[in-house]
């Protein structure tokens, strides 16, 4: 039922808020006042990262994989300016505390510790997990270290005070990252919500002929009741509220158990709304001719909820309004699930064993909006350089580029470049749609321009395979 259309779109919206509101990671500045032990304690607080990202690269399993490499702590530290200074200086003077010797005796201690080994063995799980591993590292392995310690303690200027500054730099260091990762969690949950309120829209809609027809049953009883009767009132034109498909429906089990949990009842929870529907239906020409036919059947009961469903009731401005006060997604949402809607009738109409449709086709799918936003964060630097690398200056500012191009740009990328069994061309055309959609007037072209040139370079590169 969520495809990866709707995927793609919940992952570029919830990208673009996150990339609007992003906490930056960046490790601590020079303390204040600038005294020797502050000093100090900074020069060896900016060497004990270092070291982290050296250890990281020296731990070898079997194939000369590094994991510890890749782990995202690791990776921001390798990104910071000041640590890659840190890192060419050594390249070039070679301090003691950065020594090849130090890096190899750590790098052993730390694959035999037992903090490493489970890393390893789970592998990395999340964000929370990377830095707890170098929070145990540097507390229990590194710091403890008695060759890096008397390497310490014959720098000059070396004191205890400088060495407690140091451990709380260290400490400051891991909560911001923490911090900054907690940010990416709550995009995640946010995305996560989106797709299961999807859900629940598509669930809404297909109990909303249910509950129509029930309302109409319930006018027709109190109809009977009238202390003055008709003959209308008492022998109405039972067509609409004996049609068959909606008697499926309500038999299909995945609806009977929504209907039965009645969390999402129209009746219950929006009378008046559902009053409002039930006379456009009924005031409807397709209404009129349907009831005035000759006859019907299974198929022509599918059908006229089809034709309901399309040009009377999705389109409702009071049903739009509604679900925009329900949901901030389903403003959104709504023309894409309609069309799940309506598969889901044509389904019924052809005796589809299991007409209404699953959450997610399979595992992959229910994986690729988590998978894809990942990509696209870890690698929006990346991205973003390349796609200022193929603009032409006398054409684009650079900095000027719409917002929202940059961010489906980054997700496309992303896509392209992480998933290789999606082919390049379908991945481009669906950004080139949702650019059209959610940008501005020249973005499809735009951005049809940009990712082909990207994907050319790749190719002409060998860094893109498919």
């Amino acid at each position: 039922m969520i495809n990866r259309v709707l995927i793609r779109i919940k992952v570029v919206q919830m990208l673009y808020s996150y990339l609007l509101t992003e906490k930056e990671f960046s490790i601590e500045s020079q303390p204040t006042p600038p005294t020797k032990a502050t000093r100090m304690a900074y020069a060896l607080y900016l060497d004990m990262l270092a070291l982290m990202t050296l250890i990281a690269d020296d731990v070898h399993k079997r194939g000369g994989q590094q994991p510890l490499a890749d782990n995202r702590f690791i990776r921001a530290l390798r990104a910071d300016e000041k640590i890659r200074s840190v890192l060419a200086k050594n390249r070039v003077e070679r301090s003691s505390l950065l020594s090849e010797s130090i890096v190899s005796e750590l790098a052993a201690e730390v694959k035999e510790s037992a903090a490493c080994r489970a890393y390893l063995k789970e592998g990395s799980v999340d964000m929370a997990g990377d830095l707890k591993l170098w929070r145990e590292l540097f507390g229990h392995v590194i710091i403890a270290n008695h060759a890096l310690n008397a390497c310490i303690e014959a720098l000059p200027g070396y004191s205890l005070r400088a060495m407690d500054i140091m451990r709380n730099l260290m400490e400051e260091t891991f909560s911001n990252f923490s911090s900054s990762q907690s940010h990416i969690d709550d995009a995640l949950r946010t995305l996560r919500h989106s797709l299961d309120m999807a859900r629940e829209l598509y669930m809404r809609l297909l109990i909303l002929p249910i509950e129509l027809t029930e309302l109409q049953a319930r006018n027709l009883e109190a109809a009977r009741n009238k202390y003055v009767v008709t003959d209308h009132d008492l022998n109405p034109n039972m067509r609409f509220v004996d049609n068959e498909f909606v008697k499926a429906l309500e038999a299909d089990p995945q609806i009977h158990e929504v209907l039965e949990q009645g969390k999402l009842s129209w009746i219950a929870n929006n009378p008046l709304l559902l009053n409002t529907l039930l006379k456009e239906v009924t005031q409807s020409q397709e209404y009129r001719n349907y009831m005035e036919a000759s006859a019907t059947d299974f198929a022509g009961d599918c059908e006229f909820w089809r034709r309901m469903l399309k040009y009377i009731l999705l389109p409702s401005e009071e049903l739009a309004e509604a679900m925009e006060d329900k949901s901030v997604f389903w403003n959104d949402d709504i023309d894409i699930i309609g069309t799940f809607v309506l598969k889901t009738v044509r389904r019924f109409a052809e005796h589809d064993p299991e007409p209404v449709l699953p959450m997610y086709k399979d595992s992959e799918d229910a994986h690729f909006g988590r998978d894809l936003f990942i990509a696209a964060v870890k690698g929006k630097e990346e991205y973003r350089v390349m796609v200022d690398s193929v603009l032409n200056k006398d054409s684009w500012d650079t900095d000027r580029l719409a917002f929202m191009d940059v961010v489906i740009c980054i997700t496309a990328l992303a896509e392209i470049i992480t998933f290789p069994k999606i082919p390049v061309n379908v991945s481009i055309n669906e950004y080139i749609e949702i650019a059209k959609a959610y940008s501005t007037s020249k973005s499809g072209f735009f951005i049809n321009g940009l990712l082909g040139a990207l994907v050319n370079r790749m190719h002409a590169e060998g860094t893109l395979l498919k």
